[in-house]
């Protein structure tokens, strides 16, 4: 939320230390649009669907890519990658790994990293006035994920998008969970001093009720009953739910270098490629 798919100072760095951990490997970082402006205005305005599809289509164009790819997504750029593994077939995802990424839901809109931030702060001054209201919900990408634990009734009316791939509705999509199964591994890091999602637990799938009280994703019917394949994923050992010291997104490149060495490393002939927060 807020960077480009190729700021040099923000994901320019992570994709030079894929390269550097992976040398030869195809890296590949999705932009939205055709500018870095159009890229950057698109984390906070639009709709997440047809985000998703147009991303879909693209990638699927790629030849690199047609073999498997690994994913690396930070923030709602891990949460929209996660979908698109549910969603596009032409993907043959092989590990996910997403760091403070709100696969559960925000009960709070995410707040700014800079008051100067202008695109962020015209987000929160219209999510303020209704996330689930017509024109905000189709056009403010973080009313999109919003779920108010003291409205889930409107919630599953009204969100155009996270009800759907997280298995809320009564009706739902076998594929997503089958295509969660096929991953070699997912990899969910949350950070100990997270202020900008809220709940905390979100990263980890764990959300809050009513009263604020922490449900973890073990507790939720979504794990219990297995409609994602999360539970499926845990038992045969290819679930990690891990934390990182610090606040949102503050990540030493050293720790980069590291990840990236643990959970790519193996799988070389795939080519990892990761969306913006």
């Amino acid at each position: 939320m807020g960077d480009t798919c190729c700021d040099n100072t923000t994901m320019g760095v992570i994709v030079g230390i894929i390269r550097d951990e992976l040398p030869g490997v195809f890296v590949h970082s999705v932009q939205l649009g055709s500018s870095e402006g159009t890229d950057r205005n698109a984390g906070f305005f639009g709709n997440v669907n047809n985000q998703i599809d147009s991303v879909c289509e693209s990638l699927s164009a790629i030849e690199e890519l047609q073999d498997g790819v690994n994913l690396m997504g930070f923030s709602q750029g891990g949460l929209f990658l996660r979908a698109l593994v549910q969603r596009c077939p032409a993907i043959k995802a092989k590990v996910l790994v997403t760091f403070g990424s709100p696969h559960g839901g925000v009960a709070r809109v995410p707040e700014c990293n800079s008051s100067d931030d202008t695109l962020c702060q015209w987000m929160r001054q219209l999510a303020s006035r209704g996330v689930y209201s017509w024109y905000i919900r189709d056009h403010v990408i973080q009313a999109q994920y919003f779920k108010d634990p003291e409205r889930i009734d409107q919630y599953l009316q009204y969100n155009i998008f996270l009800p759907d791939i997280n298995g809320d509705l009564e009706e739902r999509n076998e594929s997503y969970r089958e295509r969660i199964l096929a991953l070699d591994k997912m990899v969910l890091y949350k950070f100990s001093e997270d202020k900008m999602i809220h709940p905390a637990m979100s990263p980890w799938f764990g959300f809050v009720d009513a009263d604020g009280n922490d449900i973890p994703v073990q507790n939720s019917a979504m794990y219990k009953d297995d409609w994602l394949g999360l539970r499926g994923l845990d038992e045969a050992g290819k679930l990690s739910m891990l934390s990182l010291d610090g606040p949102h997104m503050h990540i030493g490149e050293d720790v980069i270098h590291d990840i990236v060495a643990e959970h790519f490393g193996a799988s070389e002939k795939a080519a990892p490629f990761y969306v913006q927060d």
